[in-house]
């Protein structure tokens, strides 16, 4: 069954639409590697991505200026290289490796599940990644975006309810015409809160077992699958 009210599917990005883990561990490993250093590189992972949240947060309170993600995972990836006792590395090279997070893995499903879904709906990425690094993650994973939107573009990050209300003005859309497609269920109760429509898609091996996935919907998310094909079944995609 499709919802005839529904004009656009926005996605969160980081573990919903891609898999940031494996691909930044992978990544890792071979700078390492190249560099004489050994480590849990799944940890190195889990340890730059714990700087995304602090970060962004600091912005959204008005602690310290706005500022791109591109500069909270380089300003996080200067004290890992730090912890992880990393010998000095040209400013060039550090730049490149920061770009890690725009060569990210689409997860099985997302580029064939996406594009069945765009048959039908307008989709567009929700993502707090700034415009750049979505934009190059799209070509390299394949994802057939309608429109490359962020959270740079509303100045706020999700889950301030502006990062979901101006990416359906953007659209030219009413708010409850939208919906957040998203793996989390914070981000889809900041969407709700802001106005917007909710499914929960379930990426159960996001954290690799360092932490626990959401797998359960909320009571009044307005749709739960366990994969994109899945919601694309559900709202009548070919």
């Amino acid at each position: 069954m499709s919802d005839t009210n529904i004009r656009a599917l926005v996605f969160d990005v980081f573990g919903t639409v891609v898999d940031w883990r494996t691909s930044i561990s992978r990544q890792a490993a071979e700078f390492g590697s190249k560099h004489g250093v050994e480590a849990d590189w799944d940890q190195f992972a889990d340890d730059w991505r714990a700087g995304y949240g602090a970060g962004m947060a600091k912005v959204n309170s008005g602690e310290v200026e706005w500022k791109i993600v591109d500069q909270i995972h380089r300003e996080r990836l200067d004290v890992l290289l730090g912890q992880y006792k990393f010998p000095s590395i040209d400013e060039a090279e550090l730049v490149e490796f920061n770009k890690s997070w725009h060569r990210l893995d689409g997860w099985s499903d997302s580029t064939g599940g996406l594009t069945r879904l765009k048959s039908k709906y307008i989709i567009a990425s929700l993502s707090n990644g700034n415009v750049a690094l979505l934009t190059n993650m799209a070509k390299y994973a394949n994802l057939p975006w309608d429109a490359v939107l962020s959270a740079e573009l509303a100045g706020k990050y999700k889950t301030h309810p502006r990062a979901y209300q101006k990416t359906a003005e953007l659209l030219g859309l009413e708010y409850d015409q939208v919906m957040l497609v998203a793996a989390h269920n914070g981000d889809l109760r900041g969407a709700i809160n802001a106005g917007l429509r909710a499914a929960l898609v379930t990426r159960p091996d996001e954290y690799g077992g360092a932490k626990p996935p959401d797998l359960e919907p909320e009571s009044d998310f307005d749709y739960f699958a366990k994969d994109f094909n899945d919601l694309a079944n559900q709202l009548g995609c070919d």
